[in-house]
């Protein structure tokens, strides 16, 4: 019989999914935090955004590329170090405008 070993908590992905969910759902109650900059910093931050959240919900389903260095953008710790920089972009964006 064979088994795998899971070498990270299942807690993390989780976590990172729920923060992705309330990121998500904010900019929909709240479009005027990333369409509110200008166009040169706009696309980049919906790119990191696009980005982050996309690879906080993969990695709870499982989901995962063939190619090596889609990969490992999509995996933690690098997919993690972009959802918190957005998130902080989000929270600093939100305070700016508050």
């Amino acid at each position: 019989m064979r088994t795998e070993v899971q070498g990270r908590p299942m807690w993390l992905p989780l976590a990172a999914m729920l923060v992705a969910a309330a990121l998500a759902l904010w900019l929909l109650m709240r479009p005027e935090l990333l369409s509110g900059l200008p166009m040169f910093l706009r696309m980049p931050a919906i790119g990191l955004g696009v980005w982050a959240l996309g690879a906080a919900f993969m990695q709870p389903l499982g989901l995962e590329f063939r190619r090596h260095w889609l990969r490992c953008a999509t995996a933690p710790p690098v997919s993690l170090v972009a959802l918190a920089t957005f998130a902080l972009l989000v929270v600093i964006r939100a305070f700016w405008l508050a």
